[in-house]
């Protein structure tokens, strides 16, 4: 499928359309969507979402990209990862209704996933942007049930706009005349353009700090909207930005009128792998046995800031990083929250991934923001060496969630 349709972003929606008419438009026989866009954040949000609805009883579909060690993993269909024969068939189905026209990878296994969903029963759909909005290959959905977006930030700008504004208007695409909208906090900018969008629209807006509020309080996850107060534990996975992907999810429960079990689902019950993710027990352990392990695949300036925040919160200990990253990425702007919690960077190249970085120019940009660094042939000798410098260490391998995917792939 990679060799007949590249990986290539071409934005535009025509292609899929073409293809969705051919498959008898499975768009428009869909359980209620609930869609979400934003740069940081959607991933966690939709995980907190569908823990939610499934902990109120509900059968769920979700999409997402990009996946990490298999291609399965972006289509669950009412809660099940979908079987090999099963991805096998659709993806033959739609390549013989494409019958030899141009489209990417994307937008056919996006229309894949469409086919399975229309023809799978389940009580809601959760579809997450691959990139941007208004041109993704998701947003053909005519009336969702809801959309979101999380917080907006400065990433993909050779597609998308080099001004936070302008990457609000792509994101913003999403909205539809009259289906509410979930708004995470956002850069004032980006709030500009999103509520212009909706008040174009006629679509009612949720958004943070207007007409919902969430915050930690005494070790407690406290959220409040008109509905009244919600006071929860802290979510399952790790870091303070999760408070506000809890509020955002939270937010759309309580629109969809979730019973009480949905809420507590959705903080305590969500799994989304690579997101400052404790690797317990794996076989990367055995490299750096005394080493506190984590795995984080953020890769924008945004989430360097969130990663540094939530190393901050931990206890003191010596803070090394392997750090792999796309040559499509802002690397100093990454890097630079980080260099004032880390000690050292270990520069690593993805294996197998045409457009690393090389581990030489992520070091050299490593040193420009004050980090001391090296080079390594890959994650496993760097570890080695960290385990050999500093046995107990805390060990933080980020930057791609393509280095991420490769190393779940290793610890299998």
């Amino acid at each position: 499928m990679m060799a007949l349709h590249p990986k290539i972003i071409d934005l535009t929606l025509d292609r899929v359309w073409a293809l969705l008419t051919a498959l008898d438009h499975p768009e428009r026989a869909l359980p209620p969507v609930i869609h979400i866009a934003g740069t940081n954040g959607k991933g966690s949000t939709q995980a907190m979402i569908r823990a939610g609805l499934e902990g109120a009883g509900k059968k769920v579909h979700a999409y997402t990209s990009p996946h990490l060690a298999r291609f399965h993993e972006r289509i669950r269909l009412a809660g099940d990862l979908i079987t090999e024969p099963h991805l096998t068939e659709i993806l033959d189905e739609c390549y013989r209704a494409n019958d030899g026209a141009n489209i990417t990878y994307f937008e056919i296994t996006t229309c894949a996933a469409l086919l399975a969903f229309a023809r799978t029963p389940a009580d809601y759909t959760l579809l997450e942007v691959g990139l941007g909005g208004r041109l993704d290959a998701t947003n053909v959905i005519e009336k969702p049930a809801l959309t979101i977006i999380t917080p907006v930030s400065m990433d993909h700008e050779g597609f998308l706009g080099d001004t936070i504004a302008k990457i609000a208007g792509e994101k913003a695409g999403i909205i539809k005349r009259g289906v509410p909208c979930v708004v995470g906090p956002q850069h004032e900018d980006a709030m500009d353009v999103i509520e212009a969008q909706a008040a174009r629209l006629g679509a009612p807006l949720l958004a943070y700090g207007q007409h919902w509020h969430v915050g930690e309080e005494r070790g407690r996850l406290v959220y409040q909207d008109e509905t009244g107060l919600l006071d929860l534990n802290l979510p399952n996975l790790p870091g303070q930005h999760q408070i506000q992907n809890a509020g955002a999810a939270l937010a759309a429960l309580r629109h969809l009128i979730m019973p009480e079990a949905a809420f507590d689902s959705a903080v305590q019950r969500a799994v989304w792998p690579a997101r400052m993710q404790h690797l317990h027990g794996t076989l990367l352990n055995d490299l750096a046995p005394q080493a506190d392990l984590w795995l984080d695949g953020g890769h924008n300036p945004a989430a360097g800031e969130a990663l540094s925040q939530h190393l901050h919160s931990l206890s003191k200990r010596p803070t090394y990083l392997v750090c792999g990253m796309l040559n499509t990425k802002d690397v100093r702007g990454y890097l630079r929250p980080l260099a004032a919690i880390a000690d050292h960077l270990t520069a690593v190249s993805i294996p197998g991934e045409a457009n690393t970085l090389s581990s030489a120019d992520t070091a050299k940009a490593a040193r420009d923001v004050g980090l001391a660094t090296h080079e390594a042939e890959n994650v496993e000798t760097a570890l080695r060496q960290i385990a050999q410098t500093d046995p107990h260490a805390r060990i933080l391998i980020c930057g791609s969630l393509y280095l991420a995917g490769h190393v779940l792939r290793q610890i299998g």
